[in-house]
């Protein structure tokens, strides 16, 4: 892959404050709600394409560790440091293309809201399932969350795959058993309404 998407995303944050795009939120409620109920202990958490999240700083103020983020966009996560401040030593900071990425450390929960529904052909999507294969540890947890199927069609200018349970559970395959599923509505800093997906899968393989 080119490095097309990651200028993409620089030009979002470059262009717009954090708090502007359409999938900004104030607290990652329903983030925390379901790494808490999936995985009940304070292990690993690694969140994909957090980029200006705060889910990070919730992460690490509950007690996981270790933490990390990561996201195409160098400047979505200086964004993010600089709103921890000297927290932000407690998080590991990751500039990749999850699909070109594979981790070295193994985390007990991966974390992605709206990363996955960028990836619309097959070739993608199978990089990240190998990615998720790197990173994720024995019965660990992967929370996905994506646009529904009733849900936009596109996202920042770009084209997206929406999805429910079934359809993700058909590309990242038997090793992975689904344990939740659960619609949500975000509404967006414009006013708007977006119906996600959020599925939630234990390692089984």
């Amino acid at each position: 892959m080119s490095d097309e998407p990651s200028s993409h995303w620089e030009n979002v944050y470059a262009t717009k404050d954090a708090a502007q795009v359409s999938w900004f939120e104030e607290t990652p409620a329903l983030s925390l709600e379901l790494i808490s109920a999936a995985y009940p202990g304070h292990g690993g958490v690694i969140d994909i394409g957090g980029g200006a999240s705060r889910l990070a700083g919730a992460l690490v103020e509950a007690g996981y560790a270790p933490v990390a983020v990561l996201d195409l966009s160098a400047s979505a996560l200086a964004v993010a440091k600089a709103r921890l401040g000297a927290a932000s030593s407690s998080v590991e900071w990751i500039v990749a293309d999850v699909t070109q990425w594979r981790s070295t450390t193994r985390y007990d929960v991966w974390h992605d809201r709206a990363a996955f529904h960028f990836l619309t052909d097959t070739e993608q999507q199978h990089a990240y399932v190998e990615a998720m294969h790197s990173a994720l540890a024995s019965h660990g947890i992967a929370i996905i969350g994506t646009f529904a199927p009733d849900g936009p069609e596109r996202c920042s200018g770009l084209t997206v795959a929406r999805h429910d349970a079934a359809s993700i559970a058909a590309i990242i395959g038997q090793d992975f058993e689904l344990v939740n599923e659960q619609r949500h509505e975000h509404l967006t800093p414009g006013g708007s309404v977006q119906q996600f997906q959020f599925s939630t899968f234990r390692r089984v393989g």
